[in-house]
């Protein structure tokens, strides 16, 4: 079953700073703020949405197709979805433009500062989801109309897909999202977005979990929870091996989603699939750089679970 995965792809600029940020910055005179930080170390990793995304699903076996735009500076990532394995037949390179971009700096005390550049992101209500043949979906954070765009061609097409806005997420208002989760049939957002949606739309969880197939909320270390068939789904933390970074560990754990939505399996095993995955990811730097095989995933989750997902 192939799944179309809308979203971006993206470089993620990131540096280190070997200092503490309060240290350079002086309350009283914020309002003529102009610093510079000296930071060392820096690296560059291949993220966005839908890159990490379909990533994760590669390595669960699922069928991953990206819909995403991309700049002229693109042809880096290019040729690691070619190494990948990852079609890009619906990767659209926009001339004159750079592949959104991230800079993050972090300090000592794990503060950071982030400056984002969209650049192609901001035409990808170019890509049209009907020329893609896909059987599941996903509308990933994006360009704003892209996002909506995405969701009628989902919708009128029949293709069931998972609305996933993200830090995209203040770029809508209440109605609009209602618009969003009544045209999807599965929702997930993180605790501090679902209060947003609430506030937002002025509807309880339990209310807008009836809009969709299934509503999901991660909580980070307290796990998720799943509102799906007129019950609650708890969905435990699965313990990591070790903490190194949270960046696109939200993604991993769509894959997961994704993977179980695909090949029917019940909401707990898709949830415990799903927090498996994001386990697996938080133990390694960037979004991309975990390489575990199928049969190691299906191990973390019967040492984490008892039985195989599969």
């Amino acid at each position: 079953m192939t799944t179309l995965i809308c979203g971006s792809l993206a470089f993620d600029n990131i540096m280190v700073f070997p200092d503490r940020f309060k240290n350079h910055i002086l309350p009283e005179q914020i309002h003529i703020l102009n610093v510079a930080f000296l930071v060392p170390e820096m690296r560059r990793e291949f993220g966005g949405c839908a890159g990490n995304i379909a990533y994760n699903l590669m390595l669960l076996g699922g069928d991953a197709t990206i819909m995403a735009t991309v700049g002229d500076d693109a042809v880096p990532y290019l040729d690691r979805l070619d190494t990948l394995g990852l079609p890009r037949s619906h990767v659209r390179q926009v001339p004159g433009s750079f592949t959104a971009q991230a800079f993050i700096t972090t300090d000592l005390d794990d503060n950071q500062i982030t400056a984002f550049h969209p650049g192609a992101m901001s035409f990808s209500h170019l890509n049209k989801v009907a020329k893609a043949n896909a059987k599941l979906g996903i509308v990933a954070p994006d360009g704003r109309e892209g996002m909506m765009q995405h969701a009628r061609d989902f919708a009128d097409a029949g293709v069931p897909f998972i609305f996933d806005p993200g830090q995209g997420m203040p770029m809508f208002n209440g109605d609009e999202l209602l618009d969003f989760m009544r045209l999807a049939d599965f929702a997930c957002f993180n605790d501090y977005e679902a209060k947003l949606l609430c506030d937002r739309t002025g509807r309880s969880l339990e209310q807008l979990a009836g809009e969709v197939k299934a509503l999901i909320v991660t909580r980070g270390g307290e796990g998720s929870e799943i509102y799906a068939n007129g019950q609650r789904y708890d969905i435990p933390c699965v313990e990591a091996e070790q903490i190194v970074d949270p960046t696109g560990c939200g993604d991993a754990y769509r894959s997961g989603l994704l993977y179980g939505i695909a090949n029917g399996f019940d909401w707990p095993t898709t949830g415990r699939l799903a927090a498996v995955m994001g386990a697996i990811k938080i133990a390694h730097r960037g979004g991309q750089n975990h390489q575990p095989s199928r049969e190691e995933i299906g191990e973390r989750y019967r040492k984490a679970f008892g039985a195989l997902p599969w």
